[in-house]
């Protein structure tokens, strides 16, 4: 009776440790932690496709699942922030682009270069792939005239400029949507299938900053 009474108590405090696992878990991936996967090139050089990195929900303050609440955080939202959002028109949809204008300001797009309040932003991080340019009216890309961001809101750009779908198309992303801000890469690879991933891990972007 003992080693049976033994062998319960074992499974019992197995099963109550596991449960309290996944409890910690939960309660760190919704309010204070998450992980993503790079899927597309936009945010080129800054990320890569496969890129693995972490999202810190809690900076922002972390949004109560299943409701549009959301906790304190320690800072809003700032011009330069590489941010984890859902997509507007699909919010099943996770984008990651860099936070260009808040609330308030004015977003221009002349040749290419991009004003904020009428001054011209230095973006060290921004690639260009082509030199063509499409005239104004044809697309917002390159020539883009100036709204103001509603008050809650964020203007998002991603770093590949030619080959980036954001806000200059679908328009300001609301702090409703937002998910967090993206801390460092922790893994990295180029593979495109699971067989041949390990064979391919970029160790030089472990633990990078993403700035």
């Amino acid at each position: 009776m003992a080693k049976s009474s033994t062998t319960k108590s074992w499974w019992q405090e197995s099963f109550e440790a596991l449960v309290i696992a996944v409890i910690l878990v939960s309660i760190l991936r919704a309010f204070v932690i998450q992980a993503f996967r790079i899927p597309s090139e936009s945010m080129c050089d800054t990320l890569l496709v496969g890129d693995f990195l972490f999202v810190n929900k809690f900076e922002y303050g972390p949004k109560i699942p299943f409701t549009h609440l959301r906790l304190p955080g320690i800072r809003a939202p700032r011009r330069g922030d590489v941010i984890v959002f859902q997509y507007p028109p699909n919010p099943s949809v996770d984008f990651i682009k860099r936070c260009i204008a808040t609330g308030g300001q004015t977003v221009e797009v002349r040749h290419k270069d991009v004003y904020v309040d009428g001054q011209k932003l230095v973006e060290p991080y921004v690639k260009h792939i082509t030199s063509v340019e499409d005239p104004a009216g044809y697309t917002n890309r390159d020539n883009y005239k100036p709204p103001t961001v509603p008050p809650g809101m964020l203007f998002m750009m991603g770093d590949n400029r030619d080959n980036s779908y954001d806000s200059r198309f679908w328009g300001p992303v609301a702090m409703d949507l937002v998910k967090g801000h993206a801390m460092f890469i922790y893994f990295s690879t180029a593979g495109d299938h699971w067989w041949n991933s390990l064979f391919n891990i970029r160790f030089n972007r472990f633990f990078r900053p993403i700035r």
